[in-house]
């Protein structure tokens, strides 16, 4: 670990912070601290910067709501920017996006929609269960109901133990299959991924599981 006096400010007492979401990895925006707002940072565990055209602190959130509670700082090997990992409240953009970077200016090569994420699919299962869309096959399982769920993430279920004695390839499309479903039972059920990560977060699973095993055994 090292600390703020081993850090590179430019010229201006600044250094860039990168505001990237703990849990998803997605990239928030980027500002400015110095050494006053990164201990205010540190200290309230939100972030705070040094706004260059008002010359002035200010604490993200404080307006608006959408703070931003820090999960860790991150110095680059230069240790002359930093990367803020962060729980935020809300969008990180004053026009009201998830992230300030929306504006493509090299276009992914071939793409057609945005970049896809397991967050992304999540929310898509979720506006299909709030406004239901004649023809989705999403829709007709929200319609249908808990059971009917359960129903296909046992088939799913076995389907991937099937294809996993057999081929790789196979084994991959069903899993990808168990897993859609699988959100799709979170959604039902109103579990967001978050809940899944910080439930994953608080254990050791292969540890435990192992010591489990031998003590059965």
């Amino acid at each position: 670990m090292i600390n703020i006096d081993e850090l590179k400010f430019n010229a201006d007492g600044l250094i860039p912070a990168i505001v990237v979401d703990d849990d998803s990895g997605d990239v928030l925006m980027m500002a400015y601290m110095n050494r006053e707002s990164l201990n205010i940072s540190m200290e309230k565990k939100l972030t705070c910067f040094w706004s260059r055209s008002r010359r002035e602190l200010w604490l993200k959130g404080e307006t608006s709501g959408n703070y931003q509670h820090i999960r860790e700082i991150v110095a680059d090997c230069d240790r002359d920017t930093l990367l803020v990992y962060v729980k935020p409240d809300g969008p990180a953009c004053h026009l009201g996006n998830e992230s300030c970077f929306v504006d493509d200016v090299m276009p992914r090569e071939g793409k057609a929609h945005e970049k896809f994420t397991i967050c992304g699919l999540m929310e898509l299962i979720k506006g299909r269960k709030n406004e239901r869309v004649e023809g989705s096959y999403t829709s007709y399982l929200f319609d249908k109901g808990l059971d009917k769920i359960l129903k296909k993430i046992g088939e799913e279920s076995s389907e991937v133990i099937i294809a996993a004695k057999n081929d790789r390839k196979e084994a991959v499309y069903e899993i990808s299959d168990l897993i859609y479903h699988m959100l799709v039972l979170m959604a039902e059920m109103d579990i967001d991924i978050k809940d899944i990560i910080k439930e994953l977060a608080s254990r050791h699973v292969i540890d435990k599981k192992v010591k489990q095993e031998k003590m059965t055994s």
